[in-house]
């Protein structure tokens, strides 16, 4: 097997790992497009790993995610970003340690725009790092969920118009991100709520949370009204699906949708977008 194939079984391998949205809408593109969107979610799930690692203090993760975000603002230089990470390794994942061999993946035309929106994400948690999280307004839930979310929505977009001309809106595509965030956050209130983070705002009720996941997420529906492309369109629409579902499972008080529901989430969407 040329080290090409290789690496492309690996990465298929970690996205199956890493992602319980994402794979399988990510195996329903064409190639090129598989190859492009699989490398910019294990970069920036690279990255995320930092911020979310509960091995490692505030100061660590601000330095890290600083640094790596200076790393992919230029050449990336993996021996760099490998000695960065070397007195960390043990409590790091897979996915964070191999960051060079996503980029290694991922198209050559594309690969800047996933350095620079995974460099401006890195940035963004190394800030919030700093302010421990500490979410007081809607403004700073804004700012978070861009940083965390929206950036994934506008680097999307940019691989839609770099493989097939595909133009959207960049406004919709932060708020279908921010609205797939605000579904997880909904998701582990009491999970942060252990670790002394909460992202609600001061003042604001669950209602309001739910408010402001449905306003998001229904700038994800206008957003999807630009695609025209059939499996970009299926591969945007099953994660978007699966989070109003899941918003409808939280609101009824359960903690999720059955394995069956999200099953046949999937098959509907398809069946529709064929």
């Amino acid at each position: 097997m040329s080290n090409e194939k290789q690496l492309q079984k690996e990465a298929m391998h970690m996205l199956k790992l890493t992602s319980r949205t994402f794979y399988i809408p990510i195996t329903l593109l064409e190639p090129t497009l598989k190859k492009a969107v699989a490398s910019a979610y294990l970069c920036m799930r690279a990255i995320d790993e930092i911020e979310d690692n509960e091995m490692l203090d505030s100061a660590t993760k601000q330095h890290l995610l600083k640094e790596t975000s200076f790393l992919l603002k230029n050449t990336f230089d993996n021996e760099a970003y490998t000695q960065l990470l070397a007195p960390y390794k043990s409590l790091l994942p897979e996915v964070t340690v191999r960051l060079g061999d996503w980029l290694a993946f991922c198209p050559t035309g594309i690969v800047e725009k996933v350095k620079e929106s995974t460099s401006t994400m890195a940035e963004g948690m190394a800030l919030w790092a700093k302010k421990n999280w500490h979410i007081k307004t809607k403004e700073d839930l804004n700012d978070y969920t861009y940083y965390v979310a929206g950036l994934v929505g506008v680097m999307l977009s940019d691989i839609w118009e770099w493989r097939d001309g595909t133009k959207t809106d960049r406004e919709f595509a932060i708020g279908y991100g921010r609205g797939l965030q605000t579904v997880n956050i909904l998701r582990n209130i009491e999970e942060d709520k252990e670790r002394g983070v909460s992202f609600i705002p001061y003042g604001w009720d669950i209602d309001d949370t739910f408010q402001y996941a449905e306003n998001n997420l229904a700038l994800g529906d206008e957003y999807m009204k630009d695609i025209n492309s059939r499996s970009i369109l299926v591969f945007c629409k099953i994660p978007l699906e699966l989070a109003k579902k899941t918003l409808k499972a939280l609101k009824s008080g359960r903690e999720k949708m059955s394995r069956t529901e999200v099953e046949e989430t999937v098959d509907e969407i398809r069946k529709v977008n064929q």
